[in-house]
């Protein structure tokens, strides 16, 4: 898949005219902020660049399954077939309810897919996105995972050997701490972190020692490394924080106002991009 470096037009406008199917976009940081490239068919869409600029994204009418790419008429969780969706692991309910995993019980749908995704290191976090929250991760998500989720500051509290290991310790916490995201109030806070409401080092520090028996039962090592900050290319905000949807709104038209989360921002609204995987669509600069 080719890195499209989105070319500069002599009056200073960025350009890209691509057509292929969306897949999630992935973040990486540098520095202290956030970068994002968009998988689009064969290409990869470098995002940041058209942050300010008027692009059209539109959607042709069909969608292919994001692991065979066969024709679909509706799309499972985010962009499977209705086959696809009730037989493979990565669309378990597990994978919502990592508390739940029974690869030990010789049940995954998926044997060697469990093995590489689930039965290798996790890790239980601390995010600040509309609020504070646990989370967890594989190891080697981080810290695209809190991109992920537009979270402004992250803090990994322990690593584990485990999915499973990682998603009962998270059931344990969310007894006491938030572990669910506000996708509207996340967005509404916009691109700049904020002062934060809660050092999360301090509550880190505090979780550790309240729940110091569960974590040595977990054999779970505690970890330490710094609070991250992370800031999104955000130079404006919806009027309407509504989600769109690309069966209603087959063509957005407007200034990309800004990137956080897994969300493109217009003037009409914002649109989730890994809920229209499989979507084939053009994105076009105006």
């Amino acid at each position: 898949m080719r890195l499209v470096h989105v070319s500069c037009r002599p009056s200073g406008i960025f350009s890209v005219d691509i057509e292929g199917g969306l897949l999630k976009m992935e973040g990486r940081l540098q520095g202290n902020r956030a970068h994002y490239v968009l998988p689009l068919g064969e290409e990869r869409v470098e995002m940041n660049a058209l942050v300010g600029q008027r692009v059209r994204l539109s959607y042709g009418g069909f969608i292919r399954d994001v692991l065979t790419g066969e024709l679909i008429k509706k799309s499972y969780g985010e962009g499977y077939s209705y086959r696809n969706f009730t037989s493979l692991a990565r669309c378990d309910l597990c994978i919502v309810k990592p508390h739940l995993c029974h690869f030990e019980r010789g049940t995954c749908r998926e044997p060697q897919w469990g093995k590489d995704n689930c039965l290798v290191n996790h890790v239980v976090y601390l995010s600040e996105t509309s609020s504070v929250k646990v989370g967890i991760t594989r190891e080697a998500n981080i810290p695209g995972r809190w991109i992920d989720q537009g979270a402004f500051y992250a803090l990994g509290l322990v690593g584990v050997r485990d999915r499973l290991t990682s998603g009962l310790i998270e059931q344990a916490l969310a007894r006491e701490y938030n572990d669910r995201t506000s996708w509207q109030q996340m967005l509404s806070l916009g691109g700049s972190p904020p002062p934060q409401d809660v050092h999360l080092k301090a509550l880190g520090n505090r979780i550790l020692e309240d729940y110091c028996d569960l974590m040595d039962d977990m054999e779970a090592r505690e970890l330490e490394g710094p609070v991250v900050t992370i800031h999104y290319p955000v130079v404006d905000l919806p009027p309407s924080l509504r989600s769109l949807s690309l069966e209603k709104t087959p063509r957005i038209e407007g200034t990309l106002l800004g990137i956080k989360g897994q969300y493109l921002l217009f003037p009409e609204g914002a649109l989730n991009v890994r809920k229209h995987q499989g979507y084939q669509v053009r994105l076009e600069s105006i």
